[in-house]
């Protein structure tokens, strides 16, 4: 939906400081209003920007609305998909091989999309929907997240409470913003370090640290979990590096270790990072403290479908559909098409609901750096005289297009 172009300029002036950039200062409660919504989703890059969602409404709610048939697994889909991202990779390894070296950033990007699809096999494996038989998914989830570096079962444990704290400030383990008071009350390295990672494209690879601060420590899971999980899922990885990387080298030198595993796995952490981000980041989108946490809220309206390139959905296995997992993650990965068109349905108002585009990925790498209880996402250089020059470039080299 477009809306006028006067109300789009004068939105426009609202969100913007004194030196003219796009620092929008709107909240969720700002965003009940039909034109507002249309206008603040156009200049943000999403296609619709959902309602807040009423205060009484529950995640039970909306769960009794989808039909039974979205929870129906089907293990010849399941196996069908593994199949697909073991033939992906291989595919994508061979052209790795015969390419020429300016060729080979493609084949690399291709390989990460193909891997990507064994990580979002074994998020099915954690959440016990790949196959009915634990046993089953425990074995699939550790043979495709092993070669990733994954440690299955310490992830599974970490990703658990993203789903109990989703969006909710300190107890979120998937996208945690960084404060705007931690920020400032940095040192001058750590500032530096901040801006060099959020500021920049490097945020997209930013899963790199979530996955060597979250998978590696037995303080991160709860206290009620077996150790004995952990350790096995730490060996596996260690066994897996330990053959492979060394194997990679003394055969095919430090090219090989770069092509046939290195560039794949940082291909694979551009799309864990991004898909993520983009999930659960978004200036509308609150987090907010637990006595002031509303789930509904956080998973309906606090979730973000978007579409992506035919090619990537089906190699990553449309974990980009991911409002309706949040709300049921007893959903398989090749029912939430279905699921989402049933909360469209019901519950469609309060959805947002994008594209992947170049305006969108622009505000997210250059407006919406740190988190402000009180005015939700603001840029490190929304609270000073000057504009930052580095930002300032890239605000005006990103193509600004949907």
């Amino acid at each position: 939906m477009l809306v006028q172009e006067p109300e789009v300029d004068k939105l426009e002036q609202q969100g913007r400081d004194r030196r003219g950039k796009e620092r929008g200062k709107y909240t969720y409660d700002d965003l009940d209003d039909d034109v507002k919504r249309a206008a603040w989703a156009e200049r943000m890059g999403y296609t619709k920007i959902g309602k807040r969602v009423p205060d009484d409404v529950t995640v039970g709610d909306v769960v009794r609305t989808f039909p039974r048939e979205v929870y129906q697994l089907d293990h010849g889909k399941a196996w069908r998909a593994l199949f697909t991202t073991v033939a992906a990779i291989c595919v994508s390894m061979t052209l790795v091989a015969i390419s020429p070296w300016y060729l080979k950033p493609v084949s690399w990007f291709v390989a990460g999309t193909a891997c990507t699809g064994l990580f979002v096999l074994g998020h099915e494996c954690g959440h016990r929907v790949f196959h009915r038989s634990l046993w089953v998914n425990d074995l699939v989830g550790h043979l495709v997240m092993t070669p990733l570096i994954f440690p299955y079962h310490p992830w599974r444990l970490s990703h658990t409470l993203h789903h109990l704290h989703t969006n909710k400030l300190s107890k979120d383990t998937g996208w945690q913003p960084i404060m705007k008071e931690a920020a400032r009350d940095a040192g001058p390295a750590l500032r530096v370090g901040l801006r060099a990672v959020l500021g920049t494209p490097l945020k997209l690879w930013l899963s790199v640290y979530h996955w060597i601060n979250w998978h590696f420590s037995f303080e991160k899971f709860p206290k009620y979990q077996s150790k004995h999980l952990v350790y096995l899922s730490w060996a596996l990885v260690a066994a897996f590096a330990g053959t492979l990387w060394p194997w990679l080298i003394a055969n095919h030198g430090i090219q090989g270790f770069l092509d046939f595993w290195l560039m794949p796995w940082l291909g694979y952490h551009f799309w864990m990072s991004t898909i993520t981000m983009v999930h659960h980041t978004a200036p509308h989108i609150p987090f907010t403290e637990e006595e002031d946490y509303h789930a509904a809220r956080a998973k309906l309206g606090g979730t973000v479908n978007c579409e992506y390139p035919r090619w990537v959905e089906a190699l990553t296995h449309d974990i980009n559909v991911h409002i309706p997992h949040h709300l049921s993650s007893r959903i398989p990965f090749y029912n939430l098409r279905a699921a989402t068109e049933s909360l469209r349905q019901n519950w469609g108002q309060y959805m947002t609901e994008g594209r992947l585009n170049w305006r969108m990925m622009r505000n997210l790498l250059t407006q919406v750096h740190l988190y402000d209880k009180d005015s939700s996402y603001v840029a490190f250089d929304a609270d000073g005289d000057n504009e930052e020059a580095f930002l300032a470039l890239q605000r005006q080299v990103y193509p600004d297009a949907m």
